[in-house]
This record gives structure tokens, sequence and C-alpha cells, in this order.
């Protein structure tokens, strides 16, 4: 006997025991609901409704981001060229307050500043070895703001270093002429320093390999 075209009263005459009430059939009907005695339609994820859809398939436009992202990071070596010039100008005043070389300060050449004993006692300490203003004080700052602003990607230290070059030019064009020995010492322990921070990341890169 086919079984085509049979209704649920039709089901529930030949066979008694599938009725419509039974909790079997109750559960049957939760798990698999039906309209009109056929099952309901049920929906299956495809395969391929998981690939996102960008631009109905056109590669999407990043260049405002690609934009965005280079204009960061120039203003991250700008001010990094900012802060060098502006620190290696503090220590070639910190010098001259040291020392009594009001030659190559343009303001102190000027004859309106004087140094009292105190200013210049105070500033010999900070040129010292360990002072403010020493070598290996302004170098450490100098390299700590750099991995600052780059999140310590050595990959960035060629690029922060040439940022460190030009803050040295600036600094030596509002000095008036070359800047003094200190600072010099400082440029050449910058440029240790960072050679140091490239090298040990190079090391740590085969390492790894």
């Amino acid at each position: 006997m086919s079984v085509t075209g049979l209704g649920s009263s039709d089901v529930s005459r030949l066979f008694p025991d599938y009725s419509a009430n039974t909790p079997a059939v109750k559960q049957e009907k939760a798990e698999n609901p039906v309209i009109n005695d056929e099952p309901a339609a049920i929906f299956e994820k495809s395969a391929d409704s998981d690939k996102p859809v960008v631009n109905n398939g056109k590669k999407p436009d990043n260049s405002a981001l690609i934009a965005q992202l280079k204009a960061d990071q120039e203003e991250r070596m700008q001010q990094l060229t900012d802060i060098v010039q502006k620190m290696l100008t503090g220590q070639g005043k910190a010098y001259s307050q040291a020392t009594g070389d009001q030659s190559i300060w343009r303001y102190l050449a000027s004859g309106e500043y004087t140094v009292d004993e105190l200013a210049k006692k105070k500033a010999q300490e900070d040129i010292s070895e360990d002072g403010y203003w020493g070598v290996k004080k302004t170098s450490d700052r100098i390299l700590d703001f750099a991995k600052a602003l780059s999140g310590d990607d050595p990959s960035k230290a060629q690029q922060l270093l040439d940022a460190f070059d030009k803050g040295y030019k600036e600094a030596t064009g509002e000095w008036g002429k070359d800047l003094p020995d200190i600072s010099k010492q400082t440029y050449d322990a910058v440029h240790k320093k960072f050679e140091e921070w490239m090298n040990s990341a190079n090391a740590a890169a085969d390492t790894e390999a």
C-alpha cells in the first residue's frame, strides 16, 4: 500500500500507536515542525556564506587608511626631530652657563644674559657625567623617546635615527655654529645606542630562526 497522499487522520486510523497526542509525536513535531502535514523548510548555511563580500566583490579602497598611517608616521618622526633639537639646545645652554663660553650661544652672545654663580654651579652639575644634561642621560632619553614613538619596533630604528640626525642639524642651526663637544659626544652615543638596539633585535631574530 502506498502511503502517498495519506493525511494525519489516515495515519492515526491505520497506525493507532501513531496518535497525534502521544508524547513521541509531540516531541517529533517540536523538533520538526510541520505546516499542512508537510515538514517545514530547514535553512542550511551555505559553505560560501562565511566568505565576506566587500564592495560586491571589488577590492576595497584603502588609500585613505594608508595616507593616515603615513601621516602618523611622519608626525612621529617630526616629534623626535623636535625633541632632539630642544634637548641639544638645552644641553648647549647648560654648557654655556657652566663654562662661561657665550660666543656660541646667540642669546648669550648678545650680552643680554648673565649667569650668577648659583646657576653656573647647577649647570656644571647638569653637564657632568651623571648629570641631567650629561652625555649618558641625554642620549638615554633620546633613545627611550624614539622607542616609545615606534612602539619599541627596531625595524623603524633607521628612520628614527634619520629623524635624530635632522634634529641635530636643526640644533646646530639654532646654535649658530658647531655644537659644543658635549653635544658631539651625545651624537656619537646616540648612534652607538641605536646600533646596539638594532643589533640586539637582529640577534634575537636569528636565535628564533
